[in-house]
C-alpha cells in the first residue's frame, strides 16, 4: 500500500500563508558561515530536508556523509570539503549516485583538490581529502548547473590565489550566480563580475560578524501564486510574509510573470499580498533559463487555465530530482493534456486535449516540486490524488499544513492506494 493525499480545495481562498526560509540562501549562508573568520549567527534557517542535511553534515562532519536526495548539499559539500582538513566520503540516494558531478570534480582537481570516485567515474560517491588549495584561473562551459559555479565561487575566498573564472557560452541561471555573489559580499568577500562572462574572487577570507536573517522562499511562494490564479474566488487574497521586492532570489520574477495569469502583487507590511487581477494571457511564452524551478508551476497553471504555452530554457530539468520534462508530460496526460517536448529543453501545449483519467493519481517521482505544483490543480479537478506527499519536506515541510489551514481540515485527506 502507498499513501496519497486526496485534495478537495474549497471555493474561498483568504488568509496568510507561511513560507519556509529560502533554501537557496540558507545553504549558501551555511557554507559561508563555515568558512567565515567572524562570529556569524544565522537566523530563520529552513527546516527543510536539504538544509537539515547540510547543517548536520557541517556540525558532525562524519567520515561518511550521506546527503540523501539533496543535490545542493552534494555540490556545495563537494567543493567545501576540499578546503577542510580531513578525509570524507560523500554519497547519497540511488538517484543522487546517477546525477553527474564530473565537471565540478574536474574543476576542483585543476585547483589542487584531492578527489577520487568510489564507484562509477563521473558520479558520486566521492572520496575527498581536504587541505589548502592553490586556486587560480579556470574555465567552465556556461551551460553547467549554476550550483557548480556557486560551489566554486563560495570556496574561492579560502584559496591561496583566489579564483578567476571564465564561463564559455550562454550562461544558465545567472540570477543564482548573482545571488551567490550578493551573499558573498554581505559575508565580507571580494567577489564580482569583471566582464559579461568572467568573475573574480580575491583571496580575502569571509569576515561576517553578527546576525544574518534568511528571507522567505520565492520558489515556495510560486505555489500560492498558482492557487490564487486557479481559485474560483474572485476576491481571493493571500498574504505571504517575509518576501521583499528587492530579493536576491531569481525566482522573485514569479510576481511579474504571474500578472498575465491574473495575479496581482502588492508589497506591504514586510511581505506581499496576492489578489485576483485580469487574466490577459491568450497564450504564454517564457524563457525559464534563469528560473527553471518555476517550470512545473507555470506548466500546470497554464494547462489548468486552458492557456496554450511554450516554455524554453528547460535543459536542466532532465537532471533534477527526476526527469521533470518526462514527469510533467506523463502526469498532465492523466489530466487530458498532451504536452510536446522539443530538444530536451522546450515544453509546448497547443490547447488540444486527450481523454482524461476518471480518478487521476499524480505520481511525484521523489520530487517535491511535482507534488506542490500539481496540488493546486485540485481547484479544477476536485478529489485529485497526490502520491507520496511527504516529498515536500525537501523544501517546504509545512506545505500541506498550510494548505489545510487556509482551505479547512477536510481539504487534505490521507488515503491508501493499492
Amino acid at each position: 500500500m502507498k499513501t496519497a493525499y486526496q485534495l478537495t480545495l474549497g471555493e474561498t481562498l483568504r488568509g496568510t500563508a507561511h513560507l519556509p526560509a529560502s533554501k537557496s540562501i540558507c545553504n549558501r549562508a551555511l557554507v559561508m558561515a563555515q568558512l567565515s573568520a567572524g562570529d556569524c549567527r544565522l537566523e530563520n534557517l529552513s527546516d527543510c530536508d536539504d538544509t537539515a542535511v547540510l547543517r548536520r553534515a557541517l556540525t558532525e562532519l562524519p567520515a561518511v556523509i550521506d546527503v540523501g536526495a539533496a543535490g545542493t548539499a552534494m555540490r556545495f559539500l563537494t567543493a567545501l570539503l576540499t578546503t577542510m582538513e580531513g578525509e570524507h566520503v560523500l554519497t547519497g540516494t540511488e538517484r543522487m549516485r546517477r546525477r553527474p558531478i564530473g565537471i565540478l570534480v574536474d574543476a576542483l582537481r585543476s585547483l589542487g583538490a584531492d578527489i577520487r570516485y568510489e564507484a562509477v567515474e563521473g558520479y558520486p560517491p566521492l572520496r575527498i581529502r581536504g587541505g589548502q588549495l592553490r586556486g587560480g584561473a579556470l574555465e567552465l562551459p556556461a551551460s553547467v548547473s549554476s550550483q557548480y559555479i556557486s560551489a566554486l565561487l563560495m570556496i574561492a575566498p579560502a584559496l591561496a590565489d583566489g579564483l578567476q573564472l571564465r564561463l564559455r557560452g550562454e550562461i544558465v541561471s545567472r540570477p543564482y550566480i548573482d545571488m551567490t555573489l550578493g551573499l558573498m559580499s554581505r559575508f565580507g568577500a571580494d567577489a564580482r563580475w569583471t566582464a559579461d562572462d568572467s568573475l573574480r574572487v580575491a583571496p580575502q577570507p569571509y569576515a561576517m560578524r553578527g546576525t544574518f536573517e534568511v528571507e522567505s522562499d520565492w520558489s515556495a511562494a510560486s505555489y500560492w501564486y498558482e492557487l490564487v490564479a486557479l481559485s474560483p474566488d474572485a476576491q481571493a487574497r493571500v498574504f505571504l510574509p517575509g518576501l521583499t521586492a528587492d530579493s536576491l532570489q531569481g525566482d522573485a520574477a514569479v510576481c511579474r510573470d504571474f500578472e498575465a495569469l491574473g495575479v496581482c502583487s502588492t508589497f506591504r507590511d514586510g511581505g506581499v499580498e496576492l489578489t485576483k487581477g485580469p487574466l490577459t494571457a491568450g497564450s504564454l511564452r517564457l524563457d525559464l533559463t534563469d528560473r527553471p524551478d518555476l517550470a512545473q508551476t507555470f506548466v500546470v497553471t497554464c494547462a489548468m487555465l486552458e492557456i496554450p504555452f511554450c516554455f524554453t530554457g528547460l535543459q536542466s530539468l532532465k537532471i533534477k530530482e527526476t526527469d521533470r520534462i518526462a514527469a510533467l508530460r506523463c502526469e498532465l496526460a492523466k489530466l487530458g493534456y498532451p504536452i510536446d517536448e522539443e530538444n530536451d529543453s522546450v515544453l509546448r501545449w497547443d490547447g488540444s486535449h486527450i481523454p482524461a483519467q476518471t480518478a487521476p493519481s499524480i505520481a511525484t517521482y521523489d520530487d517535491h516540486r511535482m507534488a506542490m505544483a500539481f496540488a493546486p490543480a485540485a481547484l479544477r479537478r476536485p478529489g485529485l490524488l497526490i502520491e507520496h506527499p511527504s516529498v515536500v519536506t525537501k523544501s517546504y515541510p509545512a506545505f500541506w499544513t498550510e494548505l489545510a489551514r487556509l482551505f479547512g481540515p477536510s481539504a487534505v485527506k490521507a488515503v491508501e492506494l493499492p
